[in-house]
């Protein structure tokens, strides 16, 4: 995957936006004002690139334990974050689509009942 890839996917998600809240280098996607996926673009640039994106507790320690490229969440809560390395090779496109679509799942759900019916 590359960052147009991760780019487009991201958005084309309902009420989907962009921002660069922290910084220039952090490019961040909310659902709703609710932030479900994040990235470092010089990281990427450099070969290194890895996204945050929210998981279910009890599966975000799963994934660290089966997958060498997925680690606790840099910079985030540990218990509800990881940080997905791209460029190691070892998941597929499919795969990280599947982990940055739980992410957004998990900010939906966590949202009040009004705005998750806006997006249905």
């Amino acid at each position: 995957m590359n960052i147009e890839q991760y780019r487009d996917y991201c958005l084309n998600k309902k009420e989907v936006t962009e921002h660069f809240p922290f910084d220039q280098d952090t490019l961040v996607f909310k659902v709703l004002n609710k932030m479900f996926a994040l990235a470092s673009l010089k990281q990427w640039e450099a070969g290194t690139g890895f996204i945050n994106l929210k998981c279910e507790p009890e599966y975000a320690l799963e994934l660290r334990e089966r997958y060498t490229s997925i680690k606790p969440g840099w910079h985030m809560n540990k218990n509800q974050w990881n940080s997905v390395y791209i460029h190691e090779g070892e998941l597929s496109v499919d795969f990280i689509k599947s982990l940055i679509d739980h992410s957004y799942e998990m900010v939906v759900k966590g949202l009040p009942k009004k705005q998750q019916e806006k997006l249905n």
